[in-house]
């Protein structure tokens, strides 16, 4: 039996930190999504991007949850706690770097309703493989 998949969004306020060290308020979606189970995306309104056009970045679960307790990531996402209170996530594209500050207890709520959804490590990888592949090669 197949069940819709659950989605979970939660508003988030990020502070984007900017080269002149100022800090502007940034409007955030956290989803989450069932039938994706492994990763997490951050939706950003076109007001909040360089090209007015709204974007979404998406990257595992589990290195946001990581990254809540100590350094996490490599590449284009990279995650650390910021004292108790807040966590910074920055992220690496063509355009440039984003760093943007997150009050640490509104992630964790994210990921504890997320969790509620799927549990961590219960994640039903295979399934999520075949989308995956799906959506790469279409019907090839």
């Amino acid at each position: 039996m197949d069940f819709a998949p659950v989605t979970v969004q939660q508003p988030a306020r990020a502070e984007l930190i900017t080269s002149q060290e100022r800090e502007l308020p940034v409007p955030v979606t956290l989803r989450y999504s069932s039938d994706d189970p492994l990763a997490v995306h951050l939706d950003f309104p076109p007001e909040a991007c360089l090209k007015d056009e709204a974007v979404t970045w998406t990257f595992g679960r589990a290195l946001l949850a990581e990254g809540l307790d100590g350094p996490a990531g490599r590449g284009d996402v990279q995650i650390w706690p910021c004292g108790r209170a807040r966590t910074v996530l920055e992220l690496h594209s063509p355009l440039g770097l984003a760093l943007l500050q997150f009050d640490t207890a509104a992630l964790r709520r994210f990921l504890l309703r997320s969790h509620a959804v799927v549990a961590a490590g219960r994640e039903d990888v295979g399934a999520a493989m075949d989308r995956g592949l799906e959506t790469l090669l279409g019907n090839v």
